[in-house]
């Protein structure tokens, strides 16, 4: 297992890890970094729509194992760096107070949602995943939402990818990204509460 205090100082310097391979951790601060802003945050209309039937009922912190084991289910090809470890370390973290899920939650099952890491005004978004379409944009629209409402002012994607993009990442580089990242740890924010 990753210690907490090594996932938290990684953070804290703009690195993540990501398993490679069970057992392959490597670290990682991409250069571009993908970052959404919180304030040009855009819902596309056809989501704006599905939102407004009241459709997911959401949730935060309930479920974090069984959301970073869902996002773990993603086939390596598809892009999947979570492994046991991982999913140890992790757990560990949202124990501790600083790992968080948004969760998405239809007819009493769990069908989509996110997880992540909050250190002062940043979250790291680190993985989503959905069973019914829709459930983890609906996860991202409620994650921001909760940020918003609790004075974060970064969230970190690590990559913009283009399911993304629709929401308005961006990619900006490394150099702007830690003078932005030092500013959101200077925030006193409180993801729960």
């Amino acid at each position: 297992m990753i210690p907490v205090d090594a996932l938290l100082n990684a953070y804290a310097s703009g690195w993540f890890p990501m398993a490679v391979a069970a057992g392959d951790i490597r670290w990682y601060s991409p250069d571009p970094r993908g970052v959404i802003p919180l304030d040009t945050f855009h819902v596309p209309s056809r989501l704006a729509r599905t939102l407004r039937k009241h459709r997911f009922e959401i949730r935060v912190n309930t479920r974090f194992r069984d959301v970073i084991e869902a996002c773990a289910e993603r086939p390596r090809d598809a892009g999947n760096w979570i492994d046991g470890e991982i999913v140890d370390s992790y757990c560990e973290l949202h124990a501790k107070g600083f790992a968080h899920s948004v969760e998405i939650w239809q007819d009493g099952r769990l069908v989509g949602g996110l997880y992540g890491v909050a250190l002062g005004g940043a979250f790291f978004g680190e993985s989503m995943f959905h069973r019914v379409s829709d459930a983890s944009k609906a996860a991202l629209v409620a994650l921001v939402e909760r940020l918003r409402a609790r004075g974060f002012v970064l969230l970190d994607t690590q990559w913009v990818t283009d399911h993304l993009l629709q929401f308005g990442a961006i990619e900006i580089t490394r150099r702007r990204y830690l003078r932005r990242l030092d500013e959101a740890l200077a925030i006193d924010a409180t993801f729960d509460g």
